[in-house]
Parts: C-alpha cells; sequence; structure tokens
C-alpha cells in the first residue's frame, strides 16, 4: 500500500472520529424543564458516558446520571412533551427513555422506557415493547419465526404489569434498562413457548 492510500485512509479515520465527536457535542437539549420559564440544559458528557441536567431550580448545579456505557453508541436527546427522551440506538437493537421534572421531589425522573429489536437474520424476537413507569402499564408487541412453518409470525399484543422502583436521573443506569430488557424477553419466550405447544 502506497504513502498516499495511508495518508488518505488515516484521514478518513480522523474525519470519522471528529464526526463522532461532533454528534456527542450536538447531544443537548435546552428547554424548560422544571417549569420555571427559565430554560434549562440536559445534555451527554462523551467523555465520562453521562446525562448532565443543569436546572435553573438548583441554580445550574450539574447533576449526573450513572456512567451508561451504551452511550457511545447512536446517542440523541429529544424534547418530549413536557419533559426529555434519551435515545441510543445499537446494532440491531435500541431503547428510549422518557424522563419528566417531579416537582414534589424537585428532581428529574424516569418515566418510561420503550425498546425495540430486529432479532437473528431470521428475525425471531423481532418487535418493539414500552412501560409506563408511573402505572406499571406494559405493552409488547413481538414476532417469533416458526421452523416448521418457515415463518415470521406476529404474536398477540402482550399486556401486563411492569413493576420498578422509583427512578430518578441521579441514579438512573443502565441496570434498570437492563432489567427491563430481561423481563420483555422473558415475556416473549413464555408466550412463544405457549404457541408453539398448540
Amino acid at each position: 500500500m502506497g504513502k498516499d492510500k495511508i495518508n488518505l485512509i488515516m484521514r478518513i479515520i480522523y474525519l470519522l472520529f471528529f464526526i463522532s465527536n461532533l454528534s456527542f457535542s450536538q447531544a443537548k437539549l435546552i428547554k424548560d424543564i422544571d417549569f420555571d420559564g427559565i430554560r434549562d440544559t440536559i445534555y451527554i458528557d462523551g467523555e465520562n458516558l453521562k446525562v448532565v441536567s443543569s436546572l435553573s431550580t438548583q441554580n445550574f448545579k450539574k447533576v449526573y446520571s450513572e456512567e451508561i456505557e451504551s452511550l457511545d453508541g447512536q446517542v440523541s436527546l429529544k424534547s418530549f412533551f413536557n419533559g426529555f427522551k434519551l435515545n441510543i440506538d445499537l446494532m440491531r437493537a435500541g431503547y428510549s427513555c422518557q424522563f419528566r421534572y417531579n416537582k414534589l421531589e424537585k428532581k428529574i425522573q424516569l418515566i418510561g422506557m420503550s425498546r425495540y429489536e430486529f432479532g437473528p437474520a431470521n428475525n425471531d424476537g423481532s418487535g418493539e415493547s414500552s412501560v409506563n413507569l408511573l402505572t406499571g402499564n406494559y405493552i409488547g408487541n413481538w414476532n417469533y419465526y416458526d421452523v416448521k412453518k418457515e415463518e415470521l409470525i406476529k404474536i398477540h399484543s402482550v399486556k401486563t404489569k411492569m413493576i420498578f422502583p422509583q427512578t430518578f436521573l441521579e441514579n438512573f443506569s443502565e441496570k434498570i434498562v437492563s432489567d427491563y430488557s430481561e423481563n420483555c424477553a422473558n415475556l416473549f419466550n413464555k408466550r412463544k413457548k405457549q404457541l408453539l405447544r398448540q
């Protein structure tokens, strides 16, 4: 490989690295989160892999989430009704966490989660689900691959209760997302086994 090609490859790698860092620096949301008429800031600390809030009602003191390893994937912050959403897209799956300011606790609270999966090549286990952490209401819409029929089959919506501990930004970590994902998988596998026995 010639010197020119090596230089070109190095420039491309540098450019991709720069764009990657730029996407983190743009992962910022400025809006009134705590309902006092003054704009607050929520952003991603890409170096430490944390979500950070800076609220006017707390004199703009920085409050950090726990470390979230998957923040090194494709991440975005989006305004969501009277709060915000943290979206993380991975290779063939992803999740979203909804946050809202709790006026009584004077903290940013995790109020909902949703996730999606494409599954393996045959799309077994593909679908999406969501859980409202304030009510505990869960709904999952999943598909399974029937090997005998060689067909992807949609499972009727799974509706149940799924209860999680009250979670605020400062104690938010991937553990709650992991627990949610595990509960989803258990519900899917249980329903799939029932259907395969029919």
